[in-house]
């Protein structure tokens, strides 16, 4: 599959789910097409999410199994590669491209040192997927606290998703959902419903005239500004939240081994 390498602890068993989601957002190809019976298999034994929710998860992975690979690959490139509405780093829905988000990925960067997760690749810190990588190492109680501070994020995502009708929303919704918080997207969809594209050549051009400005500052005040995301992150490791957002409970778990590929 085309996952970033990294070295991490072994993630606890019944938080597989959060690989499998990871995976989804892949990159289709030949070897996430192989791996749809392990990931459904895991997706099955993961009691957290409603059957109804499971099972709109497995019907996804048997329709990238079965589906025309190269047709699979043109949808992810036009859903993904495409504009910024949909990207899946994270910060980007935040602070773009300024120097705030730079502060947030350093702070980020630095979360994952403490944990002992080392990245060995190129990819950026704030990548979806990487850190749900991440989050599968982790404890309950931080999976649920990290999922509690990007909640607004992926509400965003998942309505942007949900308006191009793409199975991939399912993806942010099964994250919610951990936490209960599913009835977020509702708040976007309004809004997302009345955004113009940012996929057509005529928005790309016009973020290619916004790139060369787009890091310069207009005084020493804005070099040294610290980004919200950045303070929040170092704040976490001083004090902890007084009204914690836990994962939703589930009737049961699996054991199965999801393997890196």
């Amino acid at each position: 599959m085309a996952e970033a390498a990294m070295q991490h602890p072994v993630a606890e068993p019944d938080m597989l789910s959060l690989r499998v989601l990871a995976r989804l957002l892949d990159y289709p190809s030949a070897e996430l097409q192989a791996a749809a019976p392990e990931l459904i298999e895991i997706l099955d034994g993961e009691r957290r999410w409603t059957p109804a929710l499971r099972t709109r998860l497995m019907d996804w992975c048997q329709r990238l199994m079965e589906a025309d690979l190269m047709e699979l690959q043109a949808e992810y490139v036009a859903l993904f590669d495409k504009g910024r509405s949909t990207s899946l780093l994270l910060f980007e829905h935040v602070h773009g491209e300024s120097r705030d988000r730079g502060q947030a990925m350093v702070d980020l960067m630095a979360e994952y040192s403490a944990a002992g997760f080392e990245l060995d690749a190129r990819e950026l810190p704030d990548y979806l997927p990487l850190f749900l990588e991440y989050l599968s190492t982790r404890p309950e109680a931080d999976i649920g606290r990290w999922l509690g501070e990007i909640r607004h994020i992926l509400a965003l995502i998942a309505a942007r998703l949900e308006e191009r009708d793409a199975d991939h929303t399912l993806v942010p919704l099964s994250l919610l959902a951990l936490i209960g918080a599913e009835g977020d997207v509702e708040a976007h969809r309004e809004t997302v419903k009345e955004e113009a594209p940012d996929d057509t050549p005529e928005a790309l051009d016009e973020v290619w005239e916004e790139e060369a400005v787009r890091f310069s500052a207009d005084s020493d005040q804005d070099c040294a500004l610290q980004s919200a995301e950045g303070r929040r992150l170092a704040e976490r490791k001083q004090s902890v939240p007084s009204d914690p957002v836990k994962i939703m409970p589930g009737s049961g778990s699996t054991d199965r081994a999801l393997t890196d590929r």
